[in-house]
């Protein structure tokens, strides 16, 4: 009774400062433009980390990975590339935000691999090693002179491990570059990717809206939003 009754007196509490702390707005929104310093554009002018070999592989396999559709343009057109190389060239790539040092261990399934170096160095030497191995199987043939059901094919060896790639874990590679490709086909186009705001479109994301008060009062109705991304709102706020 006494954990009960302690549990209920820290939960009021907590309430009690939220209340203290709410600000009720009136006559309209209290966002004002340059309140933090908007991230900045990420420019396609040239390859910040990737070679021009590396860049080209990069796209070709984002195209596969995310192929164009009906529903949505591809990977390389909707800069997914582009979203990795600007990543791969910053602080994720060099992994700051991982601990890298030893001793490193095999540990159990749930507990996720290690590594002792960051997402750059896995790519660089993970593109090397597919490109080798890709040509070892085609006959010299790099992946992006392949066909899409060739590259297919040497996508899906890739993915299940069984495409030789020594000193690199092929399933852990592929883990990774699926996994940033798809971030660059998703995140916010100031980033570098999805061109267009794409990949928001074809999913209905509405992307960095302010609010929805507009759209409380239209249960079921079918909401035209049009996404917004941060690049619009670093406009808005340097007009203001």
């Amino acid at each position: 009774m006494r954990r009960r009754g302690f549990l209920i007196s820290f939960a009021l509490l907590v309430g009690s400062i939220a209340v203290a702390k709410a600000k009720v707005i009136w006559g309209g929104m209290p966002w004002t433009g340059n309140a933090t310093p908007p991230p900045k554009p990420i420019v396609a002018d040239g390859w910040k980390f990737f070679t021009e070999d590396e860049a080209a592989l990069t796209e070709a396999i984002a195209n596969r990975l995310i192929p164009a559709d009906d529903l949505s343009i591809g990977g390389k057109e909707a800069g997914c590339a582009v979203f990795v190389d600007a990543q791969l060239a910053g602080e994720y790539g060099k992994g700051t935000y991982l601990y890298l040092d030893g001793p490193l261990k095999e540990g159990l399934p749930q507990a996720g691999p290690q590594f002792k170096e960051g997402p750059a160095a896995r790519w660089r030497a993970g593109l090397a090693a597919f490109d080798a191995a890709v040509k070892a199987h085609s006959g010299g043939k790099p992946f992006v002179a392949l066909a899409s059901d060739a590259q297919d094919d040497m996508i899906g060896q890739w993915e299940a491990g069984t495409l030789p790639m020594p000193n690199v874990d092929a399933r852990q590679f592929f883990t990774l570059v699926l996994w940033n490709v798809r971030e660059g086909f998703f995140s916010d186009p100031i980033y570098g990717g999805n061109k267009d705001m794409a990949g928001w479109k074809m999913v209905g994301f509405p992307g960095a809206q302010y609010d929805f008060r507009d759209y409380l009062d239209k249960p079921g109705q079918k909401l035209e939003i049009k996404p917004v991304s941060f690049i619009r709102k670093q406009s808005q706020a340097v007009q203001s």
